[in-house]
Parts: C-alpha cells; structure tokens; sequence
C-alpha cells in the first residue's frame, strides 16, 4: 500500500498547532514564574512540544507562600 502524500500537509499543520499551544503555555508559565532560564531555553529549543509538556507538569507549579501574620 502506497504512502498518500496528500496527507502531508495536513498532518504538518497539525504538528505545528501541536507545538505552538504546548509553547505558548509553558512560555507564559515560566514567565509568570519568573523563571527566565526556561524562558530561554523554552523559546529557542523547538522539540514538538516534548520539553514544554515537561516544564508544564513537572517544573512549572507555582510554589506557594504562606504568610505569616
């Protein structure tokens, strides 16, 4: 069964809707975290969305203050 080439553009579109919304999330992320080193490394490293989902779960929780009265 021959690959149907037609389908290329479509599933690269597709991919490239994947990875904006994953980097676009974790960019505001680490910049509402303040976090300028992942600002950086997440802005220019381009991984399909891989490194973004992982900054998201595991690295991008908002640390809580509690304050002392």
């Amino acid at each position: 069964m021959p690959f149907d080439f037609g389908s290329l553009p479509v599933l690269f579109y597709a991919g490239l809707i994947w990875s904006m919304v994953w980097k676009g999330i974790a960019l505001w992320r680490a910049g509402r975290n303040g976090n300028l080193g992942w600002y950086i490394v997440l802005f220019v490293i381009n991984t399909a969305g891989i490194l973004e989902i992982i900054y998201i779960f595991v690295f991008g929780k908002r640390k809580t203050v509690i304050a002392s009265p």
